[in-house]
C-alpha cells in the first residue's frame, strides 16, 4: 500500500445552504447547515484514504474542543494525525462557506489566527515511512526548506499544490515533481486557459490544471498534453472541495504508477462525481 504524507491546513467549515447566493445587505435563511472539517491537505488525506492509501496528515492544529472535529474526520476514514501539532490556546481556521442550491457554486469567507505549520516542525520527522510527500502551497518560507528535505535530501517524489498566488512560491515549481493548479492561479498569473499555462512550463515538468466546466488538463514527462472534459453529474449539488478530490485522485494514481493520461481520467471522474453529493464521503472510490 502506497503511503502518502499530506502536509498542510485543517479547517472548520460552517456551510449554509442558501436557495440562490444572497444580495449585499440582505437577509436570507438558510436552507440547512453543516459543521464539518475542510482544508485543501485535511481533504486531500480524507480522500486518499477512501481511494486505498495509506494517508497521513501534518500540520498544526488547536487544543481546543473544536479539533474534535477534525479528529473524528481523519478517524472516520483512517487518516494518520499523529504528527499533528497542537497549538495551545488558539482557534481552529474557521471557513464561513455559503453554498448556492441554483448554481451549487461556493463563496467562501476564511477567518485564520492559526501558525502556519513550521519548516522546524517537518524537519523533525521521520520521513522513511513514506512513499510520498504532498504539499499545500502556503507560506513559502516555511516550505522551501520542507521540500528540498523531503526531495533533494530524502529522494521523496514530492507534489506541490499552487491554488492562490504566493509571493516565491514560483521557486519552488523546479524542485518537485508534480504541479497542480488552480483556475485562480492561472488567471491571476495572466493566462486565459489551462493549456496556456501548462505551456509556460518547462518540459519535464508533470502539472495539472483544472478549469471547471471545461475540465482539466494535464501535462506528462514527455511534454505532451492531456485533456478530459468536464463530466457534471446530473444534479449539482456540492462543489466544495471538488478540487481536493481531483488532486488526491491524481496523487493515488500516479503514486501508484498509472500513466498521466489514464490518472487524469480518474481524477476528473471522481471530482465530477463529488459535486453530485455532500460531503466528502466517496460512494465508489
Amino acid at each position: 500500500m502506497t503511503r502518502v504524507l499530506c502536509v498542510g491546513i485543517a479547517t472548520l467549515d460552517i456551510v449554509n445552504r442558501v436557495e440562490r447566493y444572497p444580495a449585499e445587505d440582505s437577509e436570507v435563511r438558510a436552507l440547512a447547515q453543516q459543521v464539518r472539517a475542510g482544508g485543501n491537505a485535511c481533504n486531500t488525506a480524507r480522500v486518499l484514504a477512501q481511494l486505498g492509501v495509506e494517508a497521513h496528515w501534518a500540520g498544526n492544529l488547536s487544543d481546543q474542543p473544536q479539533a474534535q472535529l477534525v479528529h473524528a474526520a481523519f478517524d472516520r476514514v483512517g487518516v494518520d494525525y499523529s504528527r499533528a501539532v497542537r497549538i495551545p490556546g488558539s482557534v481552529l481556521p474557521t471557513s464561513y462557506i455559503t453554498l448556492s442550491q441554483a448554481t451549487g457554486s461556493r463563496s467562501i469567507v476564511h477567518y485564520r489566527d492559526l501558525p502556519e505549520y513550521a519548516a522546524q516542525d517537518f524537519l523533525s520527522l521521520d520521513l522513511s515511512p513514506f512513499d510520498w510527500v504532498h504539499f499545500e502551497g502556503r507560506a513559502t518560507e516555511q516550505l522551501a526548506p520542507m521540500v528540498n528535505r523531503a526531495r533533494r535530501m530524502c529522494g521523496i517524489p514530492v507534489s506541490l499544490e499552487v491554488e492562490k498566488p504566493r509571493v516565491g512560491i514560483e521557486a519552488l515549481f523546479d524542485a518537485v515533481d508534480v504541479l497542480f493548479f488552480s483556475r485562480d492561479y492561472a488567471v491571476a498569473r495572466g493566462q486565459d486557459s489551462a493549456q496556456a499555462l501548462l505551456a509556460s512550463l518547462p518540459r519535464g515538468a508533470v502539472a495539472t490544471c483544472t478549469w471547471g466546466e471545461r475540465g482539466a488538463w494535464a501535462l506528462d514527462f514527455q511534454g505532451d498534453l492531456w485533456h478530459e472534459p468536464a463530466r457534471p453529474p446530473p444534479t449539482l449539488v456540492d462543489t466544495i472541495g471538488a478540487g481536493d478530490v481531483f488532486n488526491a485522485g491524481m496523487l493515488a494514481a500516479l503514486s501508484a504508477g498509472v500513466p498521466v493520461s489514464e490518472s487524469l481520467r480518474r481524477a476528473n471522474r471522481l471530482a465530477g462525481e463529488q459535486c453530485g453529493r455532500e460531503g466528502l464521503e466517496l460512494s465508489d472510490a
